[in-house]
């Protein structure tokens, strides 16, 4: 197995000049089995090879292999974690863990046998970790990897520090916050930028290219993930990608399922049952009523896009600004609190917080009556009283 050692050397040597994730001094890492989850494309190798560098360097205790990698091929998980704990090793990092079969069995024995070994799994958003066969939910943590937020889209685009802010901060004093940041930035055109193309880290690698590397990642997702990790036939695949289509040119989307449904060929339950794998996978994000109560197959009442770049990828054609930025607002603000469905506004936030999405134009008069009322305006440096800069939400984290 020396070559499993030799590639992990070659992937901490090609690690260079790539930006600092705040996950990367918040992860849990010395837990004896902890989960990166995360959409395709926001870093999570990366992430890890970071933190590898960082804490280990050229180490042996620890140990990097991807389950994408051919020399894999006939090494069991079991195998390889029993290998590296006899050779003195006491960290194990394996990236893309869902496509090894059986996984979750073998994490459970490494679990129980190797207890001075901490394990270290990345895997897709959509992958159930604790629904799975072996009782895993006990003994595993998850953390959450989000594409770049706003804040640290500026960060690399201005090599800049700036501060997390938290909601109740940004409502209160959002006026002088934004003095603050627009000195230092020219905060519009780089806020217009980031929902072209600043969500995912790989447009670093190239702006051109980048809409097109998104629409193969989005395939990806779609022909690989969606049948392999969750067993979707794959003669519906195509179904799934007209309905993806569908909803990125209607979002957002208040779905009449049954007419859907009848469009697509597919059952009511068959669609909505889609459309939350298409939740899972970080493809779509789903806006539900806090005052209802809903299964995994239940209709929402709005539908969007999971970020604005998915748009210019998958309805170039179509994008609208409104959407973009209720998108946005959604994307952005649901990392950390609850987000749904308000009668009077555009979302209701923690069950307490009204707030409608609009331009700089945009006034109160929808929710002039309603308790603990906001909006997030557009096109704006700076707000007064409770309308607040729309690019503010994106320092939440």
């Amino acid at each position: 197995m020396q070559e499993l050692y030799d590639t992990h050397i070659d992937y901490i040597s090609n690690l260079h000049g790539t930006f600092r994730r705040k996950l990367l001094d918040q992860a849990p890492w010395d837990e004896r089995l902890l989960a990166i989850k995360g959409a395709r494309g926001v870093g999570k190798s990366t992430l890890i090879l970071q933190h590898i560098s960082e804490r280990f360097g050229n180490s042996s205790k620890a140990l990097y292999v991807s389950m994408d990698d051919m020399i894999l091929r006939g090494h069991s998980i079991l195998a390889i974690a029993e290998h590296h704990t006899n050779r003195g090793g006491t960290h194990l990092y394996i990236d893309e863990i869902h496509k090894y079969p059986n996984w979750s069995q073998e994490l459970k024995n490494i679990y129980d046998r190797l207890k001075k070994l901490s394990v270290v799994v990345t895997s897709s958003s959509m992958l159930q970790l604790y629904k799975s066969n072996s009782d895993l939910s006990r003994r595993m943590i998850s953390v959450e990897m989000r594409g770049l937020s706003f804040r640290e889209y500026l960060q690399i685009e201005q090599g800049l520090q700036l501060d997390v802010l938290g909601l109740k901060e940004i409502l209160s004093d959002h006026v002088d916050i934004s003095l603050a940041l627009t000195e230092k930035v020219n905060i519009l055109d780089h806020f217009s930028d980031y929902q072209r193309y600043g969500y995912y880290p790989f447009y670093l690698e190239s702006k051109d290219t980048y809409h097109t590397k998104l629409i193969n990642i989005t395939n990806l997702i779609l022909d690989v993930d969606l049948p392999y990790v969750l067993g979707v036939n794959v003669h519906n695949i195509f179904k799934i990608k007209k309905l993806l289509s569908h909803l990125a040119r209607e979002v957002p989307f208040q779905p009449n399922v049954t007419k859907l449904a009848g469009s697509l060929e597919l059952t009511r339950g068959t669609l909505n049952q889609y459309i939350h794998y298409l939740q899972q996978a970080d493809l779509l994000s789903l806006l539900t009523d806090a005052g209802k109560s809903y299964s995994s197959i239940s209709k929402p009442e709005k539908i969007y896009l999971q970020n604005p770049n998915l748009s210019y990828a998958i309805a170039p054609d179509n994008v609208n600004k409104g959407n973009l930025r209720e998108t946005f607002f959604f994307n952005q603000v649901g990392h950390k609190h609850d987000v749904h469905y308000s009668k009077q506004g555009d979302f209701l936030i923690d069950e307490t917080y009204t707030f409608e999405i609009g331009g700089q134009s945009k006034n109160k008069k929808q929710v002039w009556d309603t308790p603990d009322s906001y909006i997030a305006a557009d096109n704006i440096l700076h707000g007064a009283h409770n309308k607040i800069p729309i690019w503010l939400f994106g320092f939440l984290y």
